[in-house]
Formats: C-alpha cells, structure tokens, sequence
C-alpha cells in the first residue's frame, strides 16, 4: 500500500474505472461526487468516500478532478465549498478534465495563491482504454510536479507525454480531439457516400479497414455503424465542446469550422448523449 493518499473529484464513465486501476495498484483513495449515487461502484472496489471537496482535499495528498468542462472545474476548484477553500498548501492538484489552455492558467494561479501546485493532465482515450489503463496522458505544469505525479499516471494509462507548461496538456487534447472529429466526420462521409452509390456499409468498412486509411478509431467504431447503435463511450456533447474550444483558442484551419459547426448541429438536434459516432446519423438526414 502506497503512502500517497489519493483524492479523486468527478466519477462518471471515466473516473470510476480509473479509480479502480489506482486502487488496484496500492493506493489509498477518497472519492468525492456531487451526486452520491455515482460513488457506490468506487466505493466496492475500496474508495473511501468524502462529504464535501474541502473533505476530499484534508483527506489527499494528491488531487484528481474530472467534470464535465470549464465552469465545472472552476466551479470545483473555486466555489464557495471548492477544493480551495480547504488549506491547500501542499497538495498536488490534477486536473484531468478537458478544458480551455487559460482556464487551466486560471486554476494554477488559484492554487499558487494557496500555497499547492497543479498539473493540467487531460487524457486521450475513451471508457475501455480507461478500464485497460491504456490512455494517453498529457502533462501540462512543471516537471517536478509531473515526476511526483508520474508514479501514478503510469497506472491510469500506457503513455504520459511533459508537452509544456500549464495549458500545454490542454492545448494538445484540443488538438488530438481536433483529430479524432476529422476522423470520425471523414468516416462518417466515407460510408454514406459509397452506400450511396451502391457499396455497402459492410464492404466499405472492410476496404478501409484493411487497407492504410484503417485505424483504431475506424476499427472501433465499424460495429456501431453497423448496428446504427451508439451508446456513448464518449459523448457527442463533449467533443461538439471541444471543438469549440479549439476554435476559441484560433484553430483556423479550412476544415476546423464546418468540422465545428457539423458536431454542433448534431448536438442541437438532440444526439449530444449519444456516442461521438452517431455523427454518421445526423449526415445522413
């Protein structure tokens, strides 16, 4: 059992098996999730549970925070009961959420002033990476946090990357998810445009599948193209806000803007809950 006393803030479809990956590896862990009922899958598995963020803060060494975006981690960080209205000093703060570069500044001014360091730390990968450990972490912050911190990331995933200081880790999930929204929307494209002409879906996810345009995302998400189901391992929602963070943040690219704006009109026409693929739904309206 490790000495490091481990807090973890925000449990949904990611956070609950990377607590779990944590505890496995000897760590002692304290949860703490607004709504209580999302605490009890942490709680089997050995979490202890905290009352409030000030609670969760007295019971770490090290701090974990992943919500839904930016006014939610500031919010947690700096609400009336936030993590920073705890004594702070000393304490390790990660925040693992996807969020805007300046926000992450914002949150590392916050705890300086408090006398704790921080580390913006999102993650690529979506629930079965996270149940396998095998994320891609990327660490924004000094790098004696992140050699503190280190020992840990290496059981929430297969790869941490120090790209910069605070708001690099935030600038660079911005653009891997960039990535994944031309991958997916040219995916989506791709199947609607030779099902249109006669190939089938089938046939075509095979050709791209087998050949040198086939990758991890296209293998993944071939089975729920072809059931037309998509349970969301990461949800629409999330990525039409990415996407918009990557444009307030100057992406400028020729296909950043219609790329945006189509995951934001699937997103107003109600399928933010659903998985990021269900893109191929709304193009095909």
């Amino acid at each position: 059992m490790s000495d490091i006393k481990v807090g973890w803030a925000g449990l949904g479809n990611m956070g609950n098996p990377i607590v779990k990956n944590i505890l496995k590896a000897g760590y002692p862990v304290t949860v703490y999730n607004r709504t209580k009922s999302k605490e009890q899958e942490a709680l089997s598995a050995g979490a202890s549970s905290a009352e409030t963020p000030v609670k969760l803060v007295e019971a770490s060494d090290v701090i974990f925070v992943m919500v839904s975006d930016d006014n939610a981690v500031k919010e947690i960080f700096t609400g009336a009961d936030g993590l920073l209205s705890a004594n702070a000093e000393g304490k390790l703060f990660i925040n693992v959420s996807t969020v805007a570069p300046q926000t992450s500044k914002y949150v590392d001014e916050q705890c300086r002033a408090k006398g704790a360091s921080f580390l913006d730390v999102p993650v690529s990968g979506s629930v079965k990476p996270a149940q396998d450990a095998t994320l891609i972490l990327m660490v924004g912050g000094d790098a004696e946090y992140y050699e503190k911190a280190k020992p840990i990331l290496d059981v929430i995933g297969k790869l941490s990357i120090h790209v910069g200081p605070v708001g690099a880790g935030s600038a660079a999930k911005l653009a891997i998810n960039y990535l994944l929204g031309l991958n997916l929307q040219g995916l989506a494209e791709t199947v609607l445009f030779a099902e249109a002409n006669g190939v089938s879906t089938e046939n075509m996810l095979t050709i791209i599948n087998e050949g040198a345009v086939g990758n991890g995302i296209t293998k993944m998400k071939s089975d729920p193209i072809m059931k037309n189901q998509f349970p969301a391992a990461f949800a629409l929602k999330y990525l039409a806000k990415d996407l918009r963070l990557a444009r307030e943040q100057g992406i400028d690219m020729p296909l950043s803007a219609p790329l945006s704006d189509t995951f934001q009109q699937a997103l107003n026409s109600g399928m933010g809950d659903e998985d990021v693929m269900a893109v191929i739904k709304y193009l095909k309206r």
